[in-house]
């Protein structure tokens, strides 16, 4: 089944999938920003969907950023929201790690956004900041004295990502019994040019090559989000939408809860690869066929008050 542009939806489709929504979930860069820079009518649109009741969370795979930090971020790019209608990716970090009792100490190849969630949690750790290689690298494997009291491994964006840094995460993650956590699999972020923006799920493809262990992954698409959100939000999945940029993380998760699904176009996902898609979405396993797509967020806001 192809997906189908919404704005193709005549008024009296429209409103009925208006009105058979409750609840919004919703990706957050691509969608409704561009890092720091909001997309244009996209505020708009969130606010329109609450005033018409609609439950509105925002589900992020950035884990830079603290839910708070979110919450001042959406304000200042005029969206109204609290630290309940967030979840972000450094947050599951430690949500994963307090669901096992974890007692022990962080490795963290990540920024400050996931070392300030795993502190709320009262969760040790170290790691953050540059890690920059004296002399060369037989001194950097000879020198290094693992700290014994690690338990876990925790990846996310690394700005810093450095061949000292490879070296410690393989050194823990040679005992089985150390957790390796991936907060987030995308490859890719929405650029704010033409030039490519390599993702979280970089840095987690290289640790793993190194370590030949498979990082356990919180964020979109993947079953500990679901189980979270289905959870603290009590969705009914079938008046659920789930709104991305990304097939692979956002609708891949909106298919694999049941939810209806619109794909964007202000982000990874361009016009061409929704061509392709409905060139081959004949094959009935092709989970990642959103149910709409749009070009921008704001083209539902004209649906709306045209309708």
């Amino acid at each position: 089944m192809a997906t189908k542009k919404i704005t193709s939806l005549s008024k009296e489709e429209f409103k009925n999938f208006i009105e058979s929504i409750d609840v919004i979930l919703s990706d957050c860069d691509g969608v409704l920003w561009r890092e720091n820079e909001v997309i244009e009518g996209s505020p708009e649109t969130v606010n329109k969907f609450k005033q018409l009741g609609k439950k509105f969370f925002y589900i992020t795979n950035n884990n830079t950023k603290t839910r708070p930090e979110f919450v001042e971020k959406c304000k200042n790019l005029k969206y109204d929201a609290e630290v309940d209608e967030i979840v972000c990716t450094s947050f599951l970090a430690a949500v994963y790690l307090k669901e096992k009792k974890f007692d022990k100490k962080v490795y963290i190849i990540g920024s400050v956004g996931i070392a300030k969630e795993l502190e709320a949690e009262g969760i040790r750790h170290y790691g953050i900041g540059p890690d920059i290689m004296n002399g060369d690298e037989v001194e950097t494997v000879i020198n290094f004295k693992p700290d014994p009291e690690v338990g876990a491994v925790v990846v996310g964006f690394d700005k810093h990502f450095s061949y000292p840094k490879l070296m410690k995460a393989a050194t823990y993650l040679r005992d089985p019994d150390i957790h390796f956590i991936g907060t987030n699999c995308d490859t890719e972020r929405p650029s704010p040019n033409s030039n490519k923006f390599p993702g979280t799920g970089c840095f987690i493809k290289i640790i793993e090559s190194a370590t030949n262990r498979n990082a356990v992954m919180l964020g979109k698409p993947e079953p500990f989000l679901i189980e979270y959100i289905v959870k603290k939000y009590n969705l009914s999945p079938e008046r659920t939408l789930m709104i991305g940029d990304n097939r692979d993380t956002d609708i891949l998760l909106g298919k694999r809860c049941g939810f209806k699904t619109l794909l964007v176009l202000t982000g990874i996902t361009t016009q061409n690869d929704v061509d392709a898609m409905n060139a081959t979405s004949a094959n009935p396993k092709d989970l990642i066929v959103p149910d709409f797509y749009t070009d921008q967020l704001s083209d539902v806001l004209k649906m709306i008050d045209s309708s």
